[in-house]
């Protein structure tokens, strides 16, 4: 595996805290697959046979489902370094929940679960680390969902959108702050539909409680913004 590739897998979250040399090492044992994929073509297809568990060492592309009348929903936005298929990687079904779309060309490195799970033939000192990882990693997918669900439980979208604002405070510390999800995919994220979003975004914005220019945002009524996510 080149040098590049090894680099970002160094930096996914399946191997933090593991020496670049023990990583390389590992590679031996875990087997990966590499394949490529060009712009707007899918990784995955939701309902097929589950192929590996991926991360994105090249590109951008996203985890999206679709509904019976072809509405597609944004679930998360991945970058180099991000992993997914992780909530299926070890269940007794193995089939692909959701589809990932390749927003650019993309390159992924498919790892066979069992692998990862199995013992290592080489001994090596990162994958007991691996493991606890990957423990790590489904526990916190697990409080993501809980965090999505709550979401959809609110029923106002100013109420959401207000929601959405005050974690980004709480997370950066900051009242200015440039938003994770493009505007169609917090839509998404949401459940309200783009120009929904952005007619509601506007009404705020003059109301005075924010000013937000593409991605950036400024909250100006702290107090007013928390008063519109009750």
């Amino acid at each position: 595996m080149k040098n590049k590739k090894l680099e970002i897998l160094a930096g996914a979250a399946l191997f933090a805290g593991i020496e670049a040399d023990t990583l390389a090492a590992m590679m031996g044992c875990l087997q990966p697959k590499v394949a490529n994929y060009a712009k707007n073509s899918f990784i995955t297809v939701e309902g097929e046979p589950f192929t590996g568990l991926g991360i994105l060492t090249a590109g951008e592309a996203a985890v999206v489902k679709e509904n019976v009348a072809g509405v597609r929903s944004v679930l998360t936005s991945l970058a180099a370094g991000d992993m997914f298929g992780e909530m299926v990687a070890f269940a007794a079904r193995k089939i692909w929940p959701a589809s990932v779309v390749a927003y650019s060309e993309c390159t992924v490195v498919f790892l066979p679960p069992h692998k990862i799970t199995g013992t290592c033939s080489a001994v090596c000192g990162g994958h007991q680390k691996m493991i606890m990882n990957m423990l790590q990693i489904l526990s916190e997918r697990a409080l993501m969902l809980n965090r999505k669900v709550e979401y959809l439980v609110v029923r106002s979208m100013r109420a959401k959108i207000g929601k959405y604002l005050l974690e980004m405070y709480r997370l950066t510390g900051k009242l200015t702050f440039v938003m994770p999800l493009k505007r169609d995919d917090l839509a998404d994220f949401l459940n309200v539909s783009r120009t929904a979003l952005s007619r509601e975004l506007g009404r705020m914005r003059d109301e005075g409680l924010l000013d937000f220019y593409r991605s950036s945002v400024k909250i100006l009524d702290l107090e007013g913004l928390i008063k519109a996510a009750e």
